[in-house]
């Protein structure tokens, strides 16, 4: 599909419409790519998601500002925390895309997205499994929105890349 890209790299430098962060509850910021982004951003991205944004449920999508990053928006998205399988993760981690980009749409002026692979780091989602999901929510959204005309797969790790670039057939 000519509407997904996928590059290794820092999402943080991306200048596209919106990146997406993969947040926790409180949105307040936490490690990895959450910290990466609240330390580019700036400390108003914490102090606007504090003030408006307040909380945000595992699966679900809010969206802010982007302050100090090349992106006009970041929509903060929690992924579910990996419990064996049987506790609705691949359910959640959908959601957790599908919300992002509905979000997006209703937004009315993104076009261009980034999505780093949420759920993989501490939160101990298995990576090939997590890229089959968003891969397939992905492509499933961009089927009935032709509004967003590019989402980017955001690799930081090599692993993840090479994962995501076989099955993206790239």
């Amino acid at each position: 599909m000519d509407r997904i890209e996928l590059i290794k790299g820092d999402i943080t430098k991306l200048a596209v419409d919106a990146i997406v962060n993969a947040a926790n509850n409180s949105l307040l910021g936490g490690g990895g790519v959450d910290g990466a982004i609240h330390r580019a951003a700036g400390p108003e991205l914490k102090e606007y998601n504090r003030k408006y944004l307040k909380w945000c449920d595992t699966g679900d999508a809010k969206i802010s500002p982007g302050f100090r990053l090349p992106a006009k928006y970041v929509i903060h998205t929690v992924g579910p925390v990996w419990r064996g399988g049987n506790n609705n993760e691949d359910e959640l981690l959908a959601s957790a895309y599908r919300r992002s980009l509905e979000v997006a749409v209703e937004h009315g002026d993104i076009k261009t997205i980034a999505f780093p692979n949420i759920s993989t780091g501490v939160y101990g989602f298995p990576k090939e499994r997590a890229a089959d999901i968003a891969i397939k929510t992905v492509k499933e959204f961009l089927e009935q929105h032709p509004e967003i005309e590019k989402v980017i797969f955001v690799t930081f790790d090599d692993e993840n890349y090479r994962i995501y670039k076989q099955k993206l057939g790239l």
